[in-house]
């Protein structure tokens, strides 16, 4: 199948020293970009954290710390991979829980804004969530016929995404081949945030999507909690989290100017 894009589309992967966003690092990237006129581009690169890998996560994605002790880091790398994502839709797999708001938070730390306000995200597995309920591996079986030999490869785990995506165009008549489409189905939620922290309401304001302040509009519990502001920024949440409640904050700095 031809995919439909109107600009071009950026599959990628991570592996990574663990799996919090706000405190863990790339240790491997892979994209594969789609031009609407079918070109095709692919980057790879091991990225050196400047932070132990746990023994654990080597043991699954086998990257190693004397694998990537002379590799470039995610800061010298940012500029060119800030460019090249430039103008792309992202695609992944459950890339919206984790990958993309892992990226941002590095493109945050290199100094670069990766904004995604205009972007649309394509989560495969939040498609295939919601047709079958299953892995990426199930997943390249069921709709590819194919093993995964190399899983936790980043490699091999983007190009496996980008076929079973194919595959499900093909399989589903009721998914559009438009990313528009594709975009708002791959949505885990109405969150304000990449992490679903935050939420909108049926009114579109932005609440709190966790703790005891759960389903409280954020800009109440700010009047009334100063405190639990401070207790965020200070706090383990990612940098795009934060980076909302600071509009938040000053939008209600002005208004008592």
């Amino acid at each position: 199948m031809n995919l439909s894009l109107d600009r071009p589309l950026a599959f990628f992967d991570l592996e990574t020293t663990g799996v919090n966003v706000g405190s863990d690092r790339i240790v491997e990237i892979a994209i594969l970009k789609l031009w609407p006129n079918g070109k095709k581009e692919e980057k790879r690169h091991l990225v050196n954290p400047q932070m132990p890998i746990p023994e654990e996560t080597s043991n699954i994605h086998g990257i190693w710390d004397k694998d990537v002790e002379n590799e470039p880091t995610f800061e010298d790398l940012a500029p060119a991979l800030f460019l090249f994502f430039k103008d792309c839709d992202l695609g992944g797999f459950n890339s919206n829980k984790f990958d993309v708001p892992l990226l941002v938070e590095e493109f945050y730390r290199a100094g670069l804004d990766f904004d995604l306000t205009d972007r649309r995200l394509i989560d495969v597995q939040n498609i295939f969530h919601k047709m079958e309920q299953r892995t990426l591996a199930a997943a390249y079986k069921f709709y590819c016929d194919k093993s995964l030999d190399d899983a936790h490869s980043a490699d091999a785990d983007t190009m496996a995404t980008y076929e079973v995506f194919l595959a499900q165009l093909d399989r589903y008549d009721t998914l559009k081949n438009d990313m528009e489409f594709l975009h708002e189905f791959s949505k885990r939620g109405n969150f304000a945030d990449l992490m679903g922290r935050l939420a909108y309401n049926k009114k579109k304001e932005i609440v709190f999507n966790f703790g005891k302040h759960r389903n409280k509009l954020v800009k109440d519990v700010f009047r009334s909690e100063p405190s639990y502001y401070n207790w965020m920024m200070k706090g383990d949440f990612p940098q795009s989290t934060k980076t909302i409640l600071k509009k938040i904050k000053l939008e209600l700095d002005k208004e008592n100017k």
